[in-house]
């Protein structure tokens, strides 16, 4: 893991899960757990979009990712249990300094099965790792109610509903915040 205080954490163990940075040598992996995961997502994920992608895109990608990360940049990552990819992740600045936006999809062969929560978790803890993080925010579409249920089971604070966030396609139009601060998340997790 990378101790800069500017760079986002890559590795992040626990739950019996691995968040770990996407890597060039990971593309095909992530294309395969993409394709797999195509119409699962599709409704949730702007990303989707942009499939299938050519495999030298996706590896291009990669380097931009690893470029961004290296700046100080979003971390985005893979979750890994065992050597399956059972999904993606990630932590992104787009919220200002001081506070990070999390963001994350699971396999269809991981749903339902509390990964979710884990990653969300994970990547909570690792988020107040970093100096100088004040909040986490976690946007879902309103009419995913099984990504809805996470910051919700985490204690993350409700902040409303948004039209034409990033989360939802323009067609579903309606997204929801939740937010939780450093002090508000050292009390649950001590709880």
């Amino acid at each position: 893991m990378n101790t800069s205080p500017r760079v986002l954490p890559d590795w992040i163990e626990g739950d019996g899960v691995l968040l770990r940075r996407w890597r060039v040598e990971d593309a095909e992996a992530l294309g395969r757990a993409v394709t797999e995961s195509r119409e699962h997502l599709r409704p949730w994920m702007h990303f989707i979009a942009h499939e299938p992608m050519a495999l030298s895109e996706r590896r291009a990608m990669l380097r931009t990712w690893e470029l961004e990360w290296l700046a100080g940049g979003d971390v985005l990552l893979g979750i890994f249990v065992g050597e399956e990819v059972a999904g993606g992740c990630g932590l992104h600045r787009r919220l200002g300094p001081c506070a990070l936006e999390m963001g994350y999809w699971v396999h269809p062969s991981f749903v339902r099965q509390g990964l979710g929560t884990a990653v969300a978790r994970l990547l909570t803890d690792a988020a107040f790792s970093v100096p100088g993080i004040s909040h986490v925010e976690i946007h879902t579409a309103k009419a995913n109610l099984a990504s809805a249920a996470i910051p919700r089971r985490l204690g993350y604070e409700y902040l409303g509903e948004t039209e034409g966030e990033r989360t939802a396609p323009p067609e579903l139009g309606v997204d929801c915040g939740w937010r939780v601060d450093r002090a508000q998340w050292q009390r649950l997790s001590a709880g």
